[in-house]
């Protein structure tokens, strides 16, 4: 059980959970005063599914990486040495058929292609990125960025179709009325979760690149060389901090409270001290510069639960 855990990544599998539940909270929460439509059935089986699509993208990536694994970090290789190959291949498919089925039954039950071709577009892309897409420069990065972002807008989408009516208005009949939620701030944490793991696929890169030569990995670091890719880490990692300030300061269109918008300054912080610290310890800080990301992402996340404080 232990390694079947390590084996669908569960701590990651758990940041999905919550940023799924998060959203959910922070929409009811921060729209106390219209009546927000919200079935938590269904939205547990969204979750249920989401969960399992990723915990078959992370089993599959094992499998096709246990070569490079084995010189990166052979310690943490779990197919063929706990785990037979064709066991993690029927763990594969069974997870992916089991979400497939839920996104139908979503997809039915509320008239909407959506779940279907989301559910689709993941199981399909993770397959590929890790039978072909991984050895292609930045593509790689760019998916898992993509997918990581695409976690709070599915849930967003939940509530959208929920909640907003596709039928002519009309104030006999309840079924066409619509409630529209601000949903602004989410879309800012899925800019910014996008931004911090196409940074964070950089920095691992950097980390792997024994392994990624000997499988023919074309990732940024080894093209550009390992400096000029940690620098740019750390110029992305800055970016949601600048939008921050833009969208609150500036354009004035995300609202929030005191607890919240010290969390988002907190972390915008341990990003900069990011910066810093590179640049006084170069090379020898960019696994610490990596738990730094982890734990600014991990304010970000509360933050979907600080903001009805």
């Amino acid at each position: 059980m232990k390694y079947f855990l390590k084996l669908i990544r569960a701590k990651n599998l758990l940041v999905i959970l919550l940023t799924m539940i998060g959203v959910a909270y922070f929409l009811i929460k921060s729209n106390d005063y219209q009546k927000v439509d919200f079935h938590y059935f269904d939205y547990f089986l969204l979750i249920f599914s989401t969960l399992i699509i990723a915990a078959a993208g992370n089993v599959i990536n094992d499998y096709f990486d246990v070569k490079a694994d084995r010189i990166n970090k052979p310690e943490k290789v779990i197919i063929s040495k706990f785990m037979k190959p064709r066991w993690a291949i029927l763990w594969h498919w069974t997870f992916n058929l089991l979400a497939f089925i839920i996104a139908i039954y979503l997809s039915v039950k509320y008239e909407t292609l959506l779940f279907v071709f989301v559910h689709l577009l993941s199981i399909n892309l993770l397959w590929f990125y890790s039978v072909q897409l991984k050895k292609k420069l930045l593509i790689s990065n760019l998916i898992i960025a993509f997918l990581t972002a695409l976690v709070p807008l599915l849930s967003v989408w939940f509530f959208k179709v929920l909640n907003e009516s596709r039928m002519p208005f009309s104030p006999f009949r309840e079924e066409s009325w619509s409630t529209y939620l601000d949903y602004s701030f989410v879309y800012f944490l899925a800019v910014c979760a996008f931004i911090q793991n196409f940074a964070r696929e950089i920095n691992k890169d950097i980390h792997d690149i024994q392994g990624d030569l000997v499988t023919h990995v074309k990732s940024l670091p080894i093209i550009i060389g390992k400096e000029k890719a940690a620098y740019l880490t750390i110029i992305l990692i800055q970016i949601p901090l600048v939008l921050f300030v833009l969208s609150y300061y500036v354009f004035d269109w995300i609202h929030l409270n005191k607890p919240t918008l010290i969390l988002l300054l907190l972390s915008g912080a341990v990003n900069f001290s990011s910066a810093l610290l590179y640049m006084v310890k170069k090379e020898s800080t960019l696994v610490w510069i990596n738990h730094l990301m982890k734990w600014s992402m991990l304010f970000g996340l509360i933050c979907l639960f600080s903001n009805s404080i």
